[in-house]
């Protein structure tokens, strides 16, 4: 049986994720979160004071120091490392710190830079399309003139996220709901998330990945970009590419699926969202 790792990204923050418990448990690791940050991430994820943890720039650090508390504890009670792991958007550098890519502080230096230089991109959204094939979505809205809309994350068969300028989204909900979607909900964040929109974000955090040493991972980390294994020398460009291209995550299970129908699959971190998703993609695969 293949055992798999997988880490939720932004959308998954609550006030109240990790617990007192996680936080007192690893308080070296927290300290060096603060020192790396500049606040304290224990006010941030367990009491959020300042409104402050639904904003990118605070969101990408919290929930990414949570899920890597989430894996110390796991290893700290003896669990053993799993044979890959994967990560939806902002998840998949907790499924690298995982495999050794990076140690937790730099990784959380890395998070919080991509995470100001998503924040710039303003005036943009994302919704979740249900019940509505992705092909029909590019469709319908290339058809309408709204290519500003684009697919952002392809999730299960049944939701397909779209990300766009907000107006356009806007226009786009009425659209997809008036020609058959079941729902179009609005998601938590604040920006068009991997779309050519956040091509200038791609490009500034690039640079700075381009002077990061990046080791090669002990186990197979599938990359969001290609649904594929990550090789050491390809790191930096699918890293940079991921900003502003969709996220492949139903392609990605459903291949570890197709080398292992048993493959396990353990989330980590902030909640049940992935274990959701991959139920859908279970129900989905069944005659």
């Amino acid at each position: 049986m293949t055992r798999v790792l997988m880490f939720a990204g932004q959308g998954a923050q609550r006030v109240g994720m990790g617990g007192a418990e996680l936080f007192d448990r690893f308080a070296d690791l927290v300290a060096e979160a603060d020192a790396v940050l500049g606040y304290s991430l224990r006010d941030l994820c367990l009491t959020d004071p300042h409104q402050r943890l639904d904003r990118t720039e605070f969101t990408q650090p919290a929930v990414y120091a949570v899920n890597a508390l989430s894996l110390a504890a796991l290893r700290a009670d003896g669990q053993p490392d799993p044979d890959a792991a994967i990560g939806h958007s902002l998840g998949e550098y907790n499924a690298l710190q995982a495999a050794g890519v990076f140690g937790f502080t730099d990784g959380l230096r890395l998070v919080a830079a991509r995470a100001r230089a998503m924040a710039r991109i303003t005036n943009g959204a994302m919704a979740a399309v249900i019940g509505m094939d992705e092909a029909v979505i590019r469709l319908l809205l290339r058809r309408a003139g709204l290519e500003a809309v684009e697919v952002a994350n392809l999730n299960t068969a049944d939701q397909t996220v779209v990300a766009g300028p907000a107006a356009k989204l806007e226009a786009a909900a009425v659209l997809l709901k008036e020609s058959g979607a079941r729902a179009v909900r609005p998601l938590k964040v604040s920006g068009p998330f991997h779309t050519t929109h956040m091509a200038p974000a791609a490009r500034e955090f690039g640079e700075l990945l381009t002077r990061t040493p990046l080791a090669a991972p002990r186990f197979p980390v599938y990359a969001n970009r290609t649904a594929q294994p990550y090789s050491a020398e390809h790191t930096t460009r699918l890293l940079t590419e991921q900003i502003d291209h969709p996220v492949r995550w139903r392609e990605t299970v459903e291949r570890l699926l197709d080398t292992d129908p048993d493959t396990e699959f353990q989330e980590v971190g902030t909640g049940p969202v992935l274990t959701r998703m991959l139920r859908a993609i279970h129900t989905e695969r069944t005659p």
